[in-house]
């Protein structure tokens, strides 16, 4: 994540984090990742593309998106949305 960070809120760090992991996980495999609440250290996030009914998108949640996003908010809940 962008190093330049410094003053920005939880919510907007956030949000670029997803932004970055989104364009990742599009150029590998045409899935996205969309952030869609921040609240009480809970993030929920919808994955969309290629990830969409895709048997594996849980891995992706849970290995791509939370492990990334848990080297940055190691005090985050990260769930799908509904």
């Amino acid at each position: 994540m962008n190093e330049n960070m410094e003053g920005h809120t939880r919510e907007e760090r956030m949000k670029v984090l997803i932004s970055n992991i989104s364009a990742y996980i599009e150029q590998y495999h045409g899935g996205s990742a969309e952030l869609v609440s921040f609240e009480d250290d809970i993030v929920k996030v919808k994955l969309g593309g290629a990830c969409n009914g895709c048997p594996l998108s849980t891995y992706t949640l849970k290995g791509w998106v939370e492990g990334t996003i848990k080297q940055f908010f190691p005090d985050v809940e990260v769930m799908a949305a509904d």
